[in-house]
């Protein structure tokens, strides 16, 4: 239930750093859909590539921190 609850937190940081992300990279306050047929492929394309990124990052950082605060909590070393 906590890893659910964790995973659905960290998909909506995530989109909202990309929507933040977007706007300084677009400079377009609307993000593009891939069914929008006002935008270009490079458009939807770079898109999709950035959140997908924005998203690995913070899963990443969300699933590593928690290893190494279990790790902590347990009174191990925690890994760097």
């Amino acid at each position: 239930m906590a890893s659910l609850l964790v995973g659905a937190v960290g998909g909506v940081i995530a989109g909202a750093i990309f929507k933040q992300v977007w706007k300084v990279v677009a400079g377009d306050e609307d993000t593009p859909d891939a069914t929008d047929v006002e935008r270009t492929w490079r458009e939807v394309l770079t898109a999709a590539v950035l959140q997908g990124a924005i998203f690995a990052l913070v899963k990443a950082v969300i699933q590593r921190g928690g290893v190494v605060g279990a790790r902590r909590v347990r009174g191990r070393r925690a890994m760097s």
